[in-house]
């Protein structure tokens, strides 16, 4: 649906439920795709996602009162979830809608006053469980929503902090700060360079002319909390206090690949020493990864996502069937620079790097191989780099 389709959906299902439409305001929250640097950004590391053109839609208005509602048009059938102002209970609460509330707990644990209610209507066209940050998208959707409706006076960054800690406290998902991040900082035709150690960042154009980025979609869909990936958090701070007996670092993102090698032997259980190398290595495939985009080097950028893609296969055990089939069969393509899985993995997404003019060649030849050897189908989709949050 285009956008004005969209806005018309949630202004009649609004409608349908809440009754009086005057007044209510229209939001959006992107989604993101990681070009590399993936698992690094809990391990203060660089990443280097961009925000995509698809995302979460509300139609939203402020009640009198202290109550909130909230309606997905994507979950239709778990109806409207109705929560007072003593309805939030951090790691509890299953729903959907668990990772709005979860924000306005975050906002009122540091002190923003959410002074009212609300009802709500989302929209959302990031497909679920792709690895594509459908709940940072809805994160920073409503984080945003509470800036504009109840005029807080924080910072975009801020909005991004605010969603990894309601994730982690409330949801249970020790994930990092990339996709908030990636989600409130977009810029339309640019990643964003961000060392996550510090917050410092900066915007690197994509310039690809002659060149497409296409995400490619196991549809397996992957569930991150209580997974493996909280396993993986977990393995690499053992990894961080070990090493930290050799060398006064904070994170496994201060070490260089060098100082890594000299160490890696102090790391008696291999298992903790594979996440530690892969955490090393894939941040200083990053910040060689932004290098050779902004030489125009993209044969070197899609070598590091090869390298990258292995690494999380090999070392970070991430990978699955699924995407390993998506990524051999695009990198046997003579037009495909670099692929590899972008996400948290178990599932989701792979992102490449291709010669534009042959995507439907490429798109038909990766379709046909994946559905032979998985037995269903993948998607597809152009990545459009869009900016961040909007009032519609």
């Amino acid at each position: 649906m285009r956008e004005e389709e969209i806005k018309k959906a949630l202004e009649e299902k609004f409608s349908e439920l809440y009754g009086n439409t005057e007044g209510i305001r229209y939001f959006f929250a992107p989604g993101r795709v990681n070009l590399i640097g993936e698992h690094t950004d809990y391990n203060g590391g660089h990443v280097f996602p961009c925000a995509l053109s698809m995302g979460s839609y509300a139609a939203v208005k402020k009640r009198e009162d202290k109550n909130f509602r909230f309606y997905s048009l994507n979950v239709e059938g778990a109806g409207v979830i109705s929560a007072g102002e003593h309805d939030f209970t951090p790691l509890e609460d299953k729903q959907w809608a668990a990772y709005l509330k979860g924000v306005i707990w975050a906002m009122e644990k540091r002190g923003l006053e959410i002074p009212c209610g609300l009802d709500l209507v989302l929209y959302g066209n990031i497909p679920n469980g792709s690895g594509l940050s459908s709940s940072a998208s809805l994160e920073v959707l409503m984080g945003s929503i509470c800036k504009e409706l109840y005029g807080l006076s924080v910072s975009f960054p801020e909005l991004a902090l605010i969603g990894q800690y309601s994730e982690n406290n409330y949801n249970g998902m020790n994930c990092g700060i990339m996709d908030q991040f990636a989600s409130a900082m977009g810029k339309k035709d640019h990643a964003i360079f961000l060392d996550t150690a510090t917050l410092q960042f900066s915007y690197a154009p994509i310039v690809l002319k002659d060149h497409c980025i296409i995400i490619s979609n196991t549809n397996k869909k992957h569930k991150l909390i209580g997974s493996a990936y909280n396993d993986r958090r977990r393995e690499s701070e053992e990894a961080l206090k070990i090493l930290q007996k050799f060398r006064p670092i904070k994170s496994l993102g201060e070490l260089s690949d060098e100082d890594f090698f000299a160490l890696e032997k102090e790391i008696s259980n291999p298992i903790i020493r594979m996440r530690a190398k892969h955490a090393v290595l894939e941040n200083n495939r990053t910040i060689a990864a932004k290098k050779a985009l902004e030489e125009g080097d993209l044969h070197r950028f899609g070598e590091l996502m090869n390298l990258s893609h292995d690494s999380l296969r090999d070392d970070y055990e991430v990978s699955c069937e699924e995407l390993d089939t998506l990524v051999d069969a695009a990198r046997d393509l003579p037009y495909v620079y670099g692929s590899r899985m972008t996400g948290g993995g178990f599932g989701g997404c792979t992102v490449t790097l291709l010669e534009k003019d042959k995507k439907e060649e490429f798109m038909r030849k990766v379709a046909e191989i994946y559905e032979r050897k998985i037995g269903y189908p993948c998607s597809f989709y152009e990545a459009e780099i869009s900016d961040g949050p909007r009032e519609l």
